[in-house]
């Protein structure tokens, strides 16, 4: 048994309920989802309207800012707007490199390929991410491994966490290719949050279909659960 010294600090009798918990406090809420997505719709609209790269990356970046402020004001945590921020920041510095609007979506192309190979090379060998995860969660990094059960469903969960990822790439590095910066707009706007929430949607069902006691995590006597 763990020691209860080395528990997660979360209200949860199972490890799915743990890293339930983790999965939605990850999107940051309605606010958190909206808040990402202000970069690539200003950008999008303002370049389609006025075909100007150096004004739309300004007005993007400075409403972005001002969100910032918002959060900062109020006293929220600010971290879905520095991610938005920071990512628009890159994306000028990949644009204004080449001078071609198409380059503000390549960081978001590069960034998916990277994360989906890391993902699915964590499953290939024998270390899921959502495994090592839930091991960070409970204070054993390794003991988790020894449930066969508890193993697959992790192996699961990886590879639907890598999905969206990979589906983004396959979608938009051809719109890149094409110069197509409508549709490249479009692309990450609809395969961000409404892709990622049905990424979570598909986790919660698989977890919803096992309860791992957190306390017998690992435990070498404990029937694996699948």
């Amino acid at each position: 048994m763990t020691d209860p010294a080395e528990q997660p600090d979360v209200n949860a009798a199972t490890v799915e309920q743990v890293v339930r918990q983790r999965l939605a406090e990850a999107f940051g809420g309605v606010r958190g989802i909206v808040e990402a997505a202000v970069p690539t719709i200003t950008f999008t609209v303002c370049y389609l309207t006025t075909r100007e790269l150096t004004l739309s990356l300004i007005i993007a970046s400075a409403l972005t800012a001002v969100l910032l402020i918002a959060r900062v004001v109020q006293r929220s945590n600010p971290q879905f707007v520095i991610n938005a921020l920071v990512g628009i920041g890159i994306a000028a510095l990949f644009a204004s490199r080449t001078g071609e609007a198409r380059d503000v979506f390549l960081p978001g192309i590069i960034y998916n390929a990277g994360y989906a190979v890391v993902l699915v090379s964590t499953v290939v060998i024998g270390w899921p991410a959502i495994g090592v995860m839930i091991g960070a969660l409970v204070g054993d990094l390794s003991r988790w491994r020894r449930d066969p059960g508890m193993r697959r469903l992790c192996n699961r969960l990886t590879l639907v966490f890598a999905l969206p990822c990979i589906l983004r790439v396959v979608v938009q590095y051809p719109l890149y290719a094409a110069d197509q910066i409508g549709w490249l707009g479009t692309s990450k706007i609809v395969m961000g949050w409404p892709l990622q929430i049905a990424t979570l949607a598909a986790m919660v069902w698989l977890l919803s279909r096992n309860s791992t006691p957190v306390t017998d995590l690992g435990d070498a006597d404990e029937p694996g659960r699948a």
